[in-house]
């Protein structure tokens, strides 16, 4: 048997850090250290510890994070001032995979943690222990020891908590602060956008002349156009090179435009109604079968079928006929079937209606025991069979019963006949012969008494009394020696007789 006891309180919350050595899953006990476990889940919220590095790294030992500047020094609680350690007799150094708070004296706990990765026992009462690694993510805890160090627990290349994420919050009353991030935002002061425009300095190329006014050119035709689009015919002043259209091949052109885009819309219109009619009479005949099947609808229906054969490809076959041609050929199928077992039977109580005795051979008819057979089971069918509705087989029950109370009202038996008869009964009993006739309503019915005897009374005497003597007594002694005497007299007496 294991010597080896879970002696840890259970936990009440759970906690997600997102590493770049994986997910690192910890439950708290909330319960046992209130303080530190707040301090630890509002800070998650907050996401303080969001980009902050494992910065201390003690092979088999802890590996220590917690700390916004990675320095060591740096972290403070929510409470705004160091709290308190909180130690409990259950919670203990003795495994890894714990997590405890890091701190530079009694009572001095910030943002640090550390995670322990073996027993610490002289840790143990020197810090807070408020969590546990949990499942299989210890092993990505196990992997943040990894690495090269450097000045004795420095890591080279540290690993970082990317975020954290609350996965039971064990305290539902917290309200998260602003963000460092925010704060830092706050802090910067916004510097006012300037209003200026930008300017070109064209002394600065050597073409800048030309370059100014191609400009000053650009600037007016753009004024002048006010954002419409431009082409090089509008912009340079060669007459050569037209600048318009005559206005009426310009307005020929638009209504011949005009009159083409009116042709396309109402062609598009015209096979949109059509579409959307078919669809809309193809949902109508579905809705409609769905109604209530009569034959108006079906009229209907046909009708509509005949107005419009250019909707429909194909024939249109009428779900109401479909069903009706079904339910037809089922109530045939089921007709023919019913048919054929009433002419069975028919024909089978024809046979059964004849006498026996005329069925029988000869061979049967000089068998006595069939015969008896035979009118044992034409008698139980001569009976009458009993009713299956629960009314009339009450009333039937009750009629039988009080014919058999008065039957046994009117029988009368004399004392004499009544013994004559219990003693038969009784001889009855030890042959186990059995009845017949109305005889036995006569017997009356007698059961063993099974009354609890009654003590006897020490004055008298019946036949079952027995002596009772004490044999040390000496006046008994001699009583005995006396019958022994006598006895042994009337032995003697015997035998003489008896030669």
């Amino acid at each position: 048997m294991s010597n080896i006891y879970v002696q840890e309180p259970p936990c009440e919350g759970k906690v997600c850090l997102e590493t770049t050595v994986g997910e690192i899953d910890i439950e708290l006990w909330s319960r046992e250290c209130p303080k530190a476990c707040r301090n630890f889940v509002q800070l998650c919220l907050e996401g303080y510890y969001d980009k902050t590095k494992f910065f201390r790294v003690v092979p088999d030992f802890i590996v220590q994070g917690g700390d916004p500047t990675n320095t060591g020094s740096g972290g403070d609680s929510i409470f705004g001032v160091p709290f308190k350690d909180e130690f409990h007799s259950r919670l203990r150094m003795v495994r890894r995979g714990l997590v405890a708070m890091a701190n530079s004296g009694k009572d001095d706990n910030g943002s640090q943690f550390f995670f322990t990765l073996a027993a610490t026992k002289e840790l143990q009462n020197k810090h807070t222990v408020f969590g546990k690694v949990v499942g299989d993510t210890i092993f990505n805890m196990i992997r943040l020891a990894e690495g090269h160090l450097e000045d004795g627990d420095r890591p080279k290349y540290p690993h970082k908590i990317i975020r954290t994420r609350v996965l039971i919050n064990p305290f539902p009353d917290i309200i998260p602060r602003e963000g460092i991030n925010q704060e830092i935002e706050k802090g910067k002061k916004s510097k006012p956008k300037s209003k200026m425009k930008a300017t070109k300095d064209f002394k600065l190329l050597s073409f800048g002349e030309e370059a100014e006014d191609d400009e000053e050119s650009i600037d007016v035709a753009s004024k002048s156009s006010k954002g419409k689009g431009k082409s090089a015919h509008d912009l340079a002043a060669d007459p050569n090179l037209l600048k318009g259209i005559d206005e009426e091949d310009s307005d020929s052109s638009e209504e011949e435009s005009e009159d083409d885009e009116e042709k396309k819309a109402a062609e598009l219109n015209s096979i949109k109604d059509k579409f959307l009619k078919r669809k809309a009479e193809k949902e109508m005949m579905t809705i409609r079968t769905k109604l209530k099947k009569t034959d108006v609808v079906e009229e209907f229906l046909q009708k509509e079928q005949m107005d419009n054969k250019d909707d429909f490809e194909g024939e249109y076959e009428c779900p109401l006929k479909k069903e009706r041609m079904k339910r037809k050929e089922e109530v045939q199928k089921e007709l023919k079937a019913l048919t054929k077992e009433f002419q069975f039977k028919k024909k089978k109580d024809i046979v059964e209606d004849e006498p026996v005795e005329e069925r029988m051979t000869e061979k049967e008819r000089n068998n006595d025991m069939l015969l008896e057979y035979h009118k044992e089971q034409k008698k139980y069918k001569a009976k009458e069979s009993i009713p299956k509705k629960k009314a009339s087989r009450e009333e039937e029950t009750l009629a039988i019963l009080a014919k058999f109370k008065n039957k046994l009202s009117g029988i009368k038996v004399d004392e004499e006949e009544q013994e004559e008869s219990i003693a038969d009964q009784k001889e009855a009993v030890d042959d186990d012969e059995e009845y017949e006739g109305d005889d036995w309503m006569k017997n009356t019915l007698r059961f063993d008494a099974n009354d609890p005897v009654v003590a006897k009374d020490a004055s008298t005497k019946d036949d079952d009394w027995f002596d009772i003597y004490d044999p040390r007594n000496p006046l008994n002694k001699r009583r005995r020696d006396k019958d022994k005497v006598e006895g042994d007299k009337k032995e003697k007496d015997r035998m003489k007789m008896a030669l």
